[in-house]
């Protein structure tokens, strides 16, 4: 099971679940692979809803990446996610939105 105060969001890649994380490390891949100035702009981008379905990918490979999950990131882009591109998506959202949230708040 996941830890939401851990920044942890858990999704189903081929019928295997994969616990994501987005450590510091993989938040600063996130903002090379984006060309994003900064962790804040990177942030933004997300809540002002200009990503594209290959910026959802990004972040879900960095979360697999932070979380140490096994599934190696280029065999997401023909993994069936569970919820489809919508799952994937939510998942996504889900994952930034917990990476920044203060335990106790």
């Amino acid at each position: 099971m996941t830890n939401p105060w851990r920044g942890e969001v858990t999704l189903v890649i081929d019928g295997q679940p994969c616990v994501m994380r987005l450590t510091l490390g993989a938040l600063a891949g996130l903002e090379a692979t984006l060309a994003e100035p900064s962790l804040v702009a990177l942030v933004e981008r997300f809540e002002q809803g200009r990503f594209s379905s290959a910026d959802v990918l990004a972040l879900l490979k960095a979360g697999l990446r932070g979380g140490q999950c096994p599934v190696a990131p280029d065999a997401l882009d023909h993994a069936e996610i569970e919820g489809g591109p919508m799952g994937a998506a939510r998942a996504a959202a889900e994952l930034i939105a917990r990476a920044f949230v203060v335990p106790g708040a």
